[in-house]
C-alpha cells in the first residue's frame, strides 16, 4: 500500500469517510523522502522503543515499525482509528491508542508499554498549533526518554534551536537549552503535505541531557523570570520582568547593575547565565 500515492490516500480516507479537520492541524505526508529520513535519524534498532504522537494515516508509523522493536502511537483523532488499522494491518509491532497527549500520564505509559526496551524515542509530525506545549510536555515531565525528532512549523523549529541571547531566541528557546542540545536536521517543503499548508516546515533533534548543564537553585523562578522577561517583547527584559513579576523597577534595576547588565537589554539579548543570575538575585 503506497501511502505516499495522492490517489491511494485519497481512496483510503473516502472509503472510511474522513474528511480533514483545520482544528486538528490535519496535513498528511505524501513526500516519500521524508519519513524514512525522519526514522533514520533516531538511530533505533529491534532493542528500541518509539513513542509517535499523531500518526495520521500512519506515512511514518509504517517507516519506524520498520526500524524500531516497538511502536506506540498516540492519536487524538477517533475517526483516524479505523484508517490507521488497515493502513497498518502488516506489522505486529504497533499499538495505536485513541488519546489526547496533553491529557495521558506519560510516564506511566512508557513504563508500561516500553518496559522491555532498552531505549525510548519520541518521534512526531506535530501539529502547528501544539508544538511548543507538546515539546515542553516532553521535556518537563522528566521522562525517561533519550530523543525526540519531530517536525515542527520552520519558524517554530529555529525557534526551538536557537542559541540563547539571539534574535530568534524566546522562552521557549531557552527551556529546550536547559534539558536538551538541539538541532535542525533538514528542511521540509509545504508541498510535501495533503492538503498543503502556507508554511515551510523542518525536522529538529532534541538530545535529552542525562546530567544537567547548568546549576539552579530554584528551578521553578527560573523559569517564572524567563517567561516574564519575553511576555512584552518590545520592552525591555527590565521593564517586562517588572511589569509581569510584580516587582519594583528600582529593585529589578538594582539587580540588573549588581549583575552589570545594560538597563535597555532586550531578553533576546540575554544569555542562559544571566537568566539564572536575575533569577537567583531577584
Amino acid at each position: 500500500m503506497d501511502l505516499y500515492d495522492y490517489n491511494t490516500v485519497k481512496r483510503i480516507l473516502g472509503k472510511h469517510g474522513f474528511t480533514f479537520s483545520k482544528a486538528l492541524g490535519q496535513n498528511f505526508l505524501i513526500n516519500p523522502g521524508v519519513c524514512p529520513k525522519m526514522a533514520e535519524s533516531l538511530s533505533a534498532d529491534k532493542s528500541t522503543g518509539v513513542l509517535e504522537i499523531g500518526p495520521g494515516i500512519g506515512v511514518l508509523t509504517k517507516e519506524l515499525c520498520k526500524t524500531a522493536g516497538r511502536v506506540v502511537s498516540l492519536e487524538l483523532d477517533k475517526r483516524l482509528i479505523p484508517v490507521l488499522d488497515e493502513t497498518l494491518e502488516e506489522f505486529e509491532n504497533i499499538e495505536i491508542i485513541n488519546a489526547d497527549v496533553m491529557k495521558t500520564d506519560l510516564n506511566v505509559l512508557i513504563n508500561e508499554k516500553f518496559k522491555n526496551c532498552a531505549s525510548v524515542k519520541v518521534c512526531a509530525n506535530l501539529p502547528y498549533y501544539i508544538t511548543s506545549p507538546v515539546i515542553m510536555t516532553l521535556l518537563e515531565s522528566r521522562l525517561p526518554i533519550d530523543e525526540i525528532v519531530v517536525m515542527v512549523q520552520k519558524e517554530a523549529g529555529e525557534r526551538l534551536c536557537a542559541q540563547v541571547g539571539s534574535r530568534l531566541a524566546g522562552a521557549v528557546t531557552a527551556a529546550v537549552n536547559y534539558y536538551a542540545d538541539s538541532e535542525i536536521l533538514f528542511d521540509v517543503s509545504r508541498d510535501s503535505f495533503m492538503p498543503s499548508p502556507k508554511v515551510d516546515s523542518v525536522v529538529i533533534r532534541l538530545k535529552i541531557r542525562k546530567e544537567q548543564r547548568f546549576k539552579i537553585k530554584d528551578e521553578k523562578k527560573f523559569f517564572t523570570v524567563v517567561k516574564c522577561a519575553f511576555s512584552q517583547r518590545r520592552k525591555t527584559a527590565l521593564n517586562s520582568i517588572s511589569n509581569t513579576m510584580g516587582i519594583s523597577k528600582d529593585r529589578v534595576s538594582a539587580v540588573f547593575d549588581e549583575l552589570g547588565l545594560d538597563l535597555n537589554i532586550r531578553a533576546e539579548k540575554l544569555k542562559m547565565e544571566d537568566f539564572i543570575n536575575i533569577s537567583e538575585k531577584i
